[in-house]
């Protein structure tokens, strides 16, 4: 007895390809959705979380704070007290001391690193013109290597009483903070550099060069602005 055997027509199997697309589609849209759904409700707490982060890092690089206020650089080179919310402006965070004094000014600055853009949050002492301290908000160097720039007791300690001293004028830096290779340091503008992580190490060496020179006659010059009140 001869069988038969059924042919799907070109219709049947144009529309079998419609509702694979069709389903195909929706799933996009459908995960599209959550993920957007996902960002915008989490996004509050993780700005939240960036803030309080932040707030702790200003602590740490400027040793004897007990009080900060923000400061926004606006476009004519003045600064002006700001609530801190909108990130994209250029921000400075002043720290004082139980008597309302200024201690110092903590400075946002970023840079090429070896992986990616390192971020990192430098502390500026006006009285003996150093900078006392440096954090890493965000680096994504590679682990046990260029993450050193973040746990190196040595490297760190590059920070602890940085020459960025401006000339007689107060116009510019002396003498521009440059890296150095680890164990050559001989001045104090220099930051002595981690072997085996030398491209992550000078990255901050230079960020800050470039940083302080910009940042550090505008603020030393308009110190009177930076008032707890």
């Amino acid at each position: 007895m001869s069988q038969h055997k059924t042919i799907p027509s070109p219709t049947d199997a144009s529309q079998g390809s419609k509702k694979m697309l069709t389903a195909m589609v929706g799933i996009g849209v459908f995960c599209a959705l959550l993920i957007v759904l996902t960002y915008e409700g989490t996004k509050e707490r993780i700005e939240k979380l960036k803030a309080e982060a932040l707030e702790q890092a200003v602590f740490r690089v400027l040793p004897g704070i007990s009080q900060t206020k923000i400061f926004e650089l606006i476009e004519d080179g003045n600064f002006i007290p700001s609530d801190g919310k909108d990130r994209s402006k250029k921000l400075v965070y002043a720290g004082f001391d139980d008597g309302g004094s200024l201690v110092g000014i903590a400075i946002e600055a970023s840079g090429q690193g070896y992986a990616d853009v390192i971020r990192i949050l430098y502390g500026y002492n006006p009285s003996n013109q150093t900078v006392v301290g440096m954090y890493v908000l965000e680096s994504k160097e590679t682990p046990g290597l260029g993450d050193k720039i973040e746990k190196d007791e040595n490297f760190l300690s590059n920070f602890n009483a940085l020459s960025v001293a401006l000339t007689e004028d107060y116009k510019q830096i002396k003498n521009k903070v440059v890296p150095v290779k680890q164990g050559s340091k001989t001045n104090p503008w220099e930051v002595d550099g981690i072997t085996g992580a030398t491209i992550s190490s000078r990255a901050i060496g230079n960020i800050i060069g470039e940083s302080s020179s910009t940042m550090i006659p505008l603020i030393y010059n308009q110190l009177e602005k930076f008032k707890l009140d």
